[in-house]
């Protein structure tokens, strides 16, 4: 072989190695993610061969033999629906005209006058979260101030990168005391005067997550005037009407009472607790306009966010919900279904703070009672939490929080007795 041909050689050896590297190198700079904190507690939970397991890291509805649970209205619904032989056409933009009427009319009231006098920009979101992140896309495209979104400390885990992501900045204020496992209301009132004006503050209507920990009537009117006093925005994130307290009406009394107050708010909701509709991703996202000339320009640039996004939202969660709330009778369903679902939670807080008390817990177990909601706050250190897991068998997340849908009254005395041993 001559000395050109094995240059040749080479450089053909060498220019495939090249291709090949640069081929499998686009995303070599890709590092590995961290789990996901929830998912990593299911994960665990799966593996674990003891049969007195408990997991209670999940955030989704269990009955009380720990099952998945869809509400009888959904399924009354379901087949009606299925009886009207519907297309699957594309959803408008913004979602159906009878959704986003129905969803604002159950948040705000059917008298509403932000509603009558069509001051509610509504449009279908993708559930909770896809709500807030349309929401957080609108604000950061438009909201003429302080482009920084303050959260409540904790908050919900996704809420933080739902803001960054849409490209606004995120501060905290003073909420939970871990003193007392409940409000710090001073601390938050401080912290809230001292936000600069013309900021943007999220609030947890009702249900706080992971805290289970809310403001009382009287506190929420407080809040209320101090928000105003500073100028301050409100963005309401409701996720849980209807499952806190099993009223609608009252679940949404922080909302009403800022409008009423004359805040000019934004509003995410969300079906997937209240309705069981997890997988349907069922929300939507209102903007309260000063007049309605006003509410027609917010609408028409939120219609031009979302084309980008998603182009149009999903139609049969958004059908579900469209169906129970306008039909009187599936209405009056799931509103005894939804209360059902809280007073089941309800009760099982109290059966775990009366057997951690039959155990022998000389610790203060008020809490448990005190908080509403899914979510428990329960105060105990990642260290317990570690024992807990290690020793009994009881998954959740290292900052204490239980999902009080995981407590059944089969599973409550075996708890109880668990957190008693690891806080004893």
């Amino acid at each position: 072989m001559s000395l050109k041909q094995s240059v040749n050689i080479l450089n053909t050896k060498t220019g495939i190695n090249c291709i090949a590297q640069r081929a499998s190198s686009w995303w070599s700079g890709v590092q590995m993610g961290p789990p996901d904190a929830i998912l990593g507690v299911t994960e665990a939970f799966k593996k674990d061969t003891n049969p007195n397991k408990i997991n209670l890291g999940v955030g989704a509805y269990r009955d009380d033999n720990g099952k998945p649970y869809v509400l009888p209205c959904v399924r009354k619904a379901e087949e009606q629906l299925k009886a009207k032989n519907l297309d699957k056409e594309y959803s408008p933009i913004s979602g159906t005209p009878e959704f986003c009427k129905r969803s604002i009319e159950l948040a705000l009231s059917e008298n509403s006058d932000v509603i009558a006098n069509g001051l509610n920009a509504t449009v279908q979101g993708i559930s909770g979260t896809g709500s807030l992140r349309v929401g957080a896309a609108f604000l950061n495209g438009f909201f003429p101030g302080n482009k920084v979104v303050y959260l409540p400390t904790p908050s919900w885990g996704n809420h933080t990168p739902i803001f960054k992501h849409a490209g606004l900045d995120v501060k905290s204020y003073k909420y939970y005391d871990p003193k007392t496992c409940g409000l710090d209301f001073k601390g938050a009132m401080d912290d809230i005067s001292k936000i600069p004006e013309r900021s943007i503050i999220l609030l947890h209507a009702c249900a706080h997550n992971p805290t289970g920990v809310d403001p009382n009537k009287e506190q929420w009117a407080e809040l209320s005037n101090l928000v105003k006093k500073k100028n301050l925005y409100v963005f309401f994130d409701m996720a849980y009407q209807g499952f806190a307290t099993g009223s609608v009406d009252n679940d949404a009394f922080a909302v009403r009472q800022f409008i009423k107050d004359g805040h000019r708010i934004c509003l995410a909701q969300s079906y997937a607790k209240n309705m069981g509709l997890y997988g349907e991703r069922a929300g939507a996202f209102t903007v309260v306009g000063e007049t309605k000339e006003e509410a027609d320009r917010v609408m028409s640039q939120i219609k031009i966010l979302i084309r980008a996004l998603y182009s149009n939202p999903p139609i049969n969660g958004a059908r579900i919900v469209t169906e129970i709330l306008s039909d009187p009778k599936l209405k009056s369903d799931w509103l005894q279904e939804v209360k059902g679902m809280a007073d089941r939670i309800i009760s099982v807080r109290t059966k775990l703070r009366d057997n951690l008390k039959k155990e022998g817990s000389s610790r203060n177990w008020q809490h448990i009672t005190d908080q509403i909601g899914m979510f428990c706050f329960t105060g105990m250190t990642p260290d317990q939490v570690e024992k807990l897991v290690k020793e009994h068998s009881v998954y959740l997340t290292k900052d204490g929080r239980i999902s009080m849908a995981g407590v059944t009254s089969k599973n409550v005395e075996y708890l109880a007795r668990a957190m008693h041993e690891v806080t004893k």
